[in-house]
């Protein structure tokens, strides 16, 4: 493992433990899955490099559990569009997090995870609740093309 994932790991068990949970060793290899990739995974995508990288196969049905629990624990998000997952990009931060936003690349797949500020959301919840309408889930995924295609492109 990279020096940068080591202290990502690191940081995570020190997040669960904080919550009363533990960061198991299959739990962390996942994260540890996420954490090497450059785009967001599916659950099948997650077991093939699980496999492919500690030699050893896990159900889906288990690694869905393990990213339940690391979605629980701030650690991980599941993109609803696409059901995929990618690792917190704030996972060292020791600030408040925001509501993340997630810029989806139409084209190359890539996704930038960036927050909301709470003055934003709460503006929009405000919005949303006068209509009466119940929100599920806070997160934005925005589609578009990335910097780095629309350079392709031009």
């Amino acid at each position: 493992m990279s020096a940068d994932i080591d202290q990502i790991i690191k940081r995570s068990q020190e997040v669960c433990a904080s919550t009363g949970n533990k960061l198991t060793e299959k739990r962390k290899n996942v994260l540890t899955v996420l954490l090497a990739s450059t785009i967001p995974l599916s659950a099948y995508d997650i077991v093939d490099k699980y496999k492919a990288q500690f030699q050893e196969s896990l159900p889906v049905m288990s690694v869905y559990r393990m990213l339940d629990f690391l979605i629980q624990e701030k650690l991980v998000h599941k993109l609803e569009t696409a059901g995929q997952y990618m690792s917190c990009a704030h996972i060292t931060c020791n600030h408040q997090h925001e509501t993340p936003q997630f810029l989806i690349c139409d084209r190359c797949g890539s996704v930038k995870e960036i927050g909301i500020k709470k003055h934003i959301i709460e503006d929009l919840e405000r919005s949303i609740q006068s209509t009466g309408f119940a929100l599920a889930h806070q997160q934005l995924e925005l589609h578009g093309v990335c910097k780095q295609c629309q350079a392709i492109s031009k």
